[in-house]
């Protein structure tokens, strides 16, 4: 017998049904049913999976450790990234990437300069604002 269908029918035989499962572990019931119809495929994968099965041999009742040590040998095995090698190519691949430290710091100096530029102007403006407006009580020459 499958792995999923002696899941399916140690639950039934306890008369619980896959909403309360899914009510009581907080498991969609999209997962439940995967796992009971053997649709690995369906599930998040990796520990993931582990943990929707131990979720469910709790709250049915049944002996988490067998169930687990059975799972594996019930699961297809996929192909998980081994996360080592992951790191190292990503490493390899940013080796060859020039740092483009220099740049940023330009880009730094440039935004100083220019901050540094509009605060020379407004103050040029509060010390010096005859130059933009006429003062009170002056009128502008009309020009002829």
């Amino acid at each position: 017998m499958s792995f999923g269908r002696e899941l399916q029918l140690e639950r039934q035989r306890r008369q619980i049904s896959l909403e309360s499962i899914a009510e009581g572990t907080k498991v969609p019931i999209r997962h439940l049913r995967a796992l009971e119809q053997e649709a690995y495929d369906q599930l998040p994968g990796g520990i993931f999976n582990k943990g929707i099965l131990r979720n469910y041999c709790s709250y049915v009742g049944l002996d988490e450790q067998e169930w687990l040590a059975r799972f594996p040998n019930a699961k297809p095995v996929e192909a998980e990234e081994d996360w080592e090698s992951f790191a190292e190519n990503v490493r390899r691949s940013r080796v060859g990437k020039r740092s483009n430290t220099g740049t940023q710091w330009l880009g730094v100096l440039v935004m100083l300069l220019v901050l540094v530029a509009l605060g020379w102007a407004a103050w040029q403006m509060v010390l010096q604002p005859q130059m933009l407006l006429p003062q009170a009580g002056q009128v502008a020459a009309p020009n002829q």
